[in-house]
């Protein structure tokens, strides 16, 4: 059986978490007070509905109260926020993830009992900000405090040497999860780019120039790595 999944708030964030709910095969309600943002996301949601999520009685009326999770991707209106969790606890929804702008915003939900509480805008300039620091960082996951993932580009350094060969793992106590590879093949008569991701390296695997390494550890131990001449 499909999960039922209510998406309130359809700004940009909201609308790609209900677009990518889709694509993953589960059901989605849309909610929106904005008959544009309701009409924009129609013919991808299985139901779009616009109403007022803070009334009660009109989230009832669509049958918000039997959705496996609730996500409330309204941020900017901090008052309209508050209201809709304490609404769908009320209903007695138990999975309800809730979008924050900031801290204060944050622990004001947590106090309200959601599962979860994103911050998107911050996690996006935190990782702009390391990609800023380190040029060769480009991606970055923080996986608890002082921990994280991060696509780093291989330094120039490694290239052409096995992982053995490299001690990354002696030198820096890092781990390898993963390696991403552009390669170059014929398609139908055509010579295109794919990206390859090898999710089981093993010691004896190269790594060449342009490769891109996944690697998992502590941030200080990343940022040495990344930053080593």
């Amino acid at each position: 059986m499909k999960r039922l999944f209510a998406v309130i708030g359809l700004g940009r964030f909201g609308y790609s978490v209900a677009e990518t709910l889709v694509k993953k095969g589960c059901e989605v309600l849309a909610i929106d007070r904005d008959e544009a943002k309701i009409q924009a996301i129609s013919d991808i949601a299985t139901f779009a509905v616009q109403c007022d999520a803070t009334d009660e009685r009109a989230l009832k009326a669509v049958s918000t109260q039997n959705v496996d999770v609730a996500i409330v991707s309204i941020g900017e209106n901090i008052e309209a926020s508050i209201l809709i969790v304490q609404t769908l606890k009320e209903m007695g929804i138990k999975s309800i993830i809730a979008k924050a702008v900031a801290n204060i915003h944050g622990k004001i939900l947590q106090n309200l009992g959601v599962t979860e509480v994103i911050y998107p805008e911050r996690d996006a300039a935190i990782r702009l900000a390391h990609r800023l620091v380190s040029p060769t960082v480009l991606e970055y996951l923080e996986l608890s405090p002082g921990y994280s993932i991060e696509e780093i580009s291989v330094p120039d350094r490694f290239s052409g040497l096995t992982l053995e060969e490299a001690k990354i793992q002696e030198q820096y106590n890092l781990n390898i999860i993963g390696i991403k590879r552009q390669v170059t093949r014929m398609v139908k008569g055509q010579m295109k780019k794919e990206e390859t991701f090898n999710f089981t390296p093993s010691p004896n695997d190269i790594i060449e120039k342009g490769d891109i390494l996944v690697m998992i550890g502590k941030e200080q131990d990343l940022d040495r790595f990344s930053n080593a001449e």
